[in-house]
């Protein structure tokens, strides 16, 4: 889809499941450490108990955020992609993949991936982007991967590099599951395409501890990976600069360098861009 052609009705794919505002959900509990205001009490209890394990986490969440606005501003600006598949996404807040991406790139073209029904309730939240470009929301699972494909090639120009967007929702899945989810993505786009992806290593006892606490009651448990398994996701790519290493660690702005001294510069996260040849 070039950037003169009209955005389809913007919610697309399977239909949601109900949203139950009685148990937490992880989106929500993210988006109450991020400071924002789509969330319910559950989800402030549940963030409010990980807190007392590790009350870094809201520091550890806008480095994540950090990450994701460097290497879309990195992507966008340096390397000159111009088209945006970002998967998991989760509840729009401020700095989206978009929002980044446009500020550079005005005609650059956004397609949004989740199975959330609650980013379903907001996707017009998320599809206010520029008139030169374009900005799209599908409902669609990202274990099922070759249907994920057929979909966005309806709306990307698959003859053109795509930046593939994963912040911190690997963790979700089951590890045997994501080698091969990120195989079939990554093999679909062209050459010169992008993988930006950040998640959660296993190497902090206190943050494994919260999160098994967490886990215990939370409907989409998340898992942090042991540094290796993630940097095996960038295999075949050639991994830009400075590597793979904690999300405050990868180019920082000078204005950046020191803060979120709440969250220690190396928190357990693995974060990097890599390029298919």
């Amino acid at each position: 889809m070039n950037a003169d052609t009209p955005s389809p009705d913007p919610v697309h794919g399977s239909a949601p499941t109900p949203i139950d505002t009685s148990v937490p959900h992880s989106a929500r509990v993210w988006n109450y450490w991020l400071g924002g205001k789509d969330n319910y009490a559950a989800d402030r209890e549940a963030g409010d108990q990980f807190l007392q394990r590790f009350p870094q986490v809201p520091a550890f969440a806008r480095q994540g955020r950090g990450f994701l606005m460097r290497a879309v501003t990195y992507l966008a600006r340096e390397a000159g992609i111009r088209q945006f598949l970002d998967l998991g996404t989760g509840m729009p807040t401020a700095n989206n993949t978009h929002e980044v991406a446009q500020a550079h790139a005005p005609e650059s073209s956004i397609v949004y991936i989740d199975n959330d029904p609650l980013v379903l309730a907001h996707a017009h939240a998320l599809l206010v982007g520029t008139p030169e470009g374009t900005t799209d929301y599908i409902h669609a699972d990202i274990r099922d991967p070759e249907t994920v494909v057929a979909m966005v090639r309806e709306r990307l120009d698959f003859d053109r590099p795509i930046a593939l967007v994963l912040m911190g929702v690997l963790g979700h899945i089951d590890a045997d599951e994501v080698p091969r989810i990120i195989s079939a993505l990554v093999e679909a786009l062209p050459g010169g395409s992008y993988l930006a992806l950040w998640d959660g290593t296993d190497t902090d006892p206190g943050v494994l501890a919260a999160l098994e606490e967490y886990n215990a009651n939370a409907p989409l448990p998340y898992r942090h990976r042991s540094p290796e398994w993630i940097a095996s996701l960038f295999d075949g790519l050639e991994v830009v600069e400075p590597g793979l290493v904690p999300c405050p660690q990868w180019r920082p702005a000078p204005t950046e360098v020191g803060t979120d001294s709440g969250a220690p510069s190396g928190a357990p996260s693995l974060a990097g861009v890599g390029r298919k040849p």
